[in-house]
């Protein structure tokens, strides 16, 4: 890579990651404040308990999403430095993304048959 790409592309990448940390942070804290005043001032009713629920259950398997999808991305990645390649090769790019796809296909089906059960 060239060095004044480097040059401007690392800070660009802290800093980005940075604030998106920060942000969803900031979004989790929110949520659960907003949350435990609403219990306390005693505004939760069916309805509200419903929303929390269902807000709940969507990342019930969230951990195994990324778990996979992570998993299936480094596994690409140790594979890829086995395989010898040009640098304008667009086979790393394309093992990637398969390797990511296979990742979020397994974990459709797995949601798939826990939620049929």
């Amino acid at each position: 890579m060239n060095n004044d790409l480097r040059d401007v592309l690392m800070p660009l990448t802290i800093i980005g990651s940075f604030g998106g940390a920060i942000y969803f942070f900031t979004r989790v804290m929110t949520d659960y404040i907003l949350k435990k005043r609403m219990i306390e001032k005693g505004f939760v009713n069916d309805d509200t308990q419903a929303i929390f629920k269902q807000h709940t259950s969507d990342n019930r398997y969230s951990s195994l999403k990324w778990g996979l999808i992570i998993f299936f991305a480094g596994l690409s990645l140790v594979i890829m430095e086995f395989i010898p390649t040009g640098p304008e090769s667009p086979l790393p790019y394309g093992l990637f993304a398969l390797s990511v796809s296979l990742g979020f296909l397994i974990y459709y089906f797995v949601i798939k048959k826990e939620l049929n059960k």
